[in-house]
């Protein structure tokens, strides 16, 4: 299930990809699939083992095409390993809400970001997010869980303030709102209450199946319920200063 739609974030192969706070590695898997050179970072050792797990068994089927390459690795995303400009693309998918210093994050992605370079951006919606707040404290009072939810204009401020430019916006997901919605009323962690088992297998169906009436349900409602907020950015290049 990806939140970033790659029809409006295209990558070309041979692209040097970052995808920060990579969790389990579902769009590093796609960048790695259309021919990136993909660098898969959180400070999650556990995800990172799996997600490099991953990586081997798509190399060894042959999913990934010729040129592509891609390593998982521990990293802090505010001290990132990695030298000013030294990547094309940068994705950072439902991280922000979780990190204190989102301003320092942003930060350092701009810093291994080579002008002209593109970044993706996903964060819980404002809306939907406001409601699982407020049926349930044990959803964001948990350790690493969310600490802040954005409006879509403030999250676009800060884009700006880093020195980037936006150049597009779209929300994702509407038909996981309901579910975590059902989620945040019965308890989070209680998967065993009828509407939410009925409501998952509903989900696992459309994820596996893709029917056309689920794919445009969602599409149709993601403008009023979508769960994630995306947002796409460019960091421009620097005016050329003549040498005299």
């Amino acid at each position: 299930m990806l939140t970033v739609d790659f029809s409006r974030f295209p990558l070309a192969p041979g692209d040097r990809v970052l995808d920060l706070g990579c969790g389990a590695g579902r769009h590093a898997f796609e960048c790695y699939r259309r021919g990136a050179q993909v660098v898969a970072l959180d400070q999650n050792a556990d995800e990172i083992r799996e997600v490099a797990k991953w990586f081997a068994a798509m190399k060894e089927a042959g999913e990934a095409p010729e040129g592509a390459t891609a390593t998982a690795m521990e990293g802090d995303a505010l001290a990132l390993p990695f030298p000013d400009e030294s990547f094309d693309v940068v994705i950072i998918s439902e991280v922000m809400e979780h990190i204190p210093d989102d301003k320092g994050v942003l930060a350092e992605m701009v810093r291994v970001l080579k002008p002209g370079g593109r970044i993706a951006i996903t964060v819980p919606r404002y809306g939907p997010e406001k409601v699982c707040w407020a049926l349930s404290d044990a959803y964001h009072e948990v350790e690493g869980g969310h600490i802040r939810i954005y409006k879509a204009d403030e999250l676009l401020e800060r884009i700006r303030e880093a020195g980037l430019q936006p150049y597009g916006t779209h929300h994702a997901h509407a038909l996981h709102s309901p579910y975590w919605w059902l989620k945040c009323a019965f308890g989070v962690d209680n998967d065993q209450a009828l509407p939410v088992k009925a409501y998952h297998k509903l989900l696992v169906w459309d994820i596996m199946k893709k029917p056309l009436a689920t794919r445009v349900a969602e599409q149709a409602l993601n403008p009023l319920i979508g769960k994630s907020f995306v947002a796409y950015a460019t960091k421009p290049h620097l005016p050329r200063v003549d040498a005299r």
